[in-house]
């Protein structure tokens, strides 16, 4: 009622003025809760690209340690804290429960003090990358990089299925295109604030087609495209010159971006 009383006592001038402000600051809580719902820049809760914490490197199909070993060291002998991964069983169970060894030691990277992690998933093992990035491993990895890897399945493990099907187990299975595992993954987009570089070889037997290792959102490298007299085998990838170049150039803190023939012979030098 007082309310109303002091309303009408206004002159019509005041009353316009009192109504000018109001809708002022109406639509200053409004741009406000727009701002705090999607943070100040699209980055907002992403890992800080210009802080690299550890490396884990998840192996194959298979689970091979040695497989990285060359690799690791390499890691190692620039600076970086790196670790092979040890799947459960032999590493061809339920990829599944590889991300959960993955995402384990990321968690454990973190709570030691590591501000993110990065992951390099060979094979098999970026399957393994991507689905735990789909889940929750997002926020704790600031770039990924994958080698030679089935992203949507390799016609080997379909035959290999279909020839011997007591021979193909869990991760086979799951690694065959179409599968349920891929095709759910295939729907999930990757983080547009994720790096993710992708390199895989033409000269690839073991993935088929060699380009399902082609992810949208990611930096896409076939070895060839940089390097065109290279000749490297799916076993090779982990321990070329080239591959390791890209690796440590990927995994630094500058703009991750698409190597050309320009950078071959600094690539196989390691600079």
């Amino acid at each position: 009622m007082r309310v109303r009383q002091w309303w009408v006592g206004l002159s019509g001038r005041r009353r316009g003025l009192v109504a000018a402000v109001a809708v002022l600051v109406l639509v200053g809580v409004t741009v406000v809760g727009v701002r705090a719902g999607r943070g100040d820049s699209p980055a907002a809760g992403a890992p800080a690209q210009d802080r690299a914490g550890p490396v884990l490197l998840v192996p194959g199909y298979g689970g091979s340690r040695a497989s990285l070993s060359t690799l690791a060291d390499r890691l190692r002998g620039a600076g970086r804290s790196a670790q092979v991964l040890t799947l459960p069983g032999d590493g061809t169970g339920d990829l599944r429960a590889q991300v959960r060894v993955l995402d384990r030691a990321a968690a454990a990277a973190v709570a030691a003090g590591a501000p993110s992690v990065d992951v390099i998933g060979y094979s098999a093992g970026g399957v393994v990358a991507r689905l735990w990035v789909a889940g929750d491993g997002a926020r704790l990895a600031r770039r990924v990089v994958t080698l030679g890897s089935p992203l949507h399945g390799t016609r080997t493990a379909t035959a290999g299925g279909a020839l011997v099907p007591d021979a193909c187990p869990v991760a086979c299975q799951q690694l065959s295109p179409g599968s349920t595992l891929l095709t759910e993954l295939d729907q999930q987009a990757l983080p547009t604030t994720l790096p993710w570089l992708s390199v895989w070889t033409e000269n690839d037997r073991t993935v088929l087609p060699p380009d399902s290792a082609r992810l949208p959102g990611a930096v896409n490298v076939p070895l060839q495209n940089v390097c065109p007299d290279a000749v490297v085998a799916h076993s090779q990838l982990p321990a070329d010159p080239l591959v390791t170049g890209l690796v440590l150039r990927g995994l630094g803190t500058g703009p991750l971006v698409a190597p050309g023939p320009g950078d071959c012979g600094p690539l196989r030098a390691g600079s």
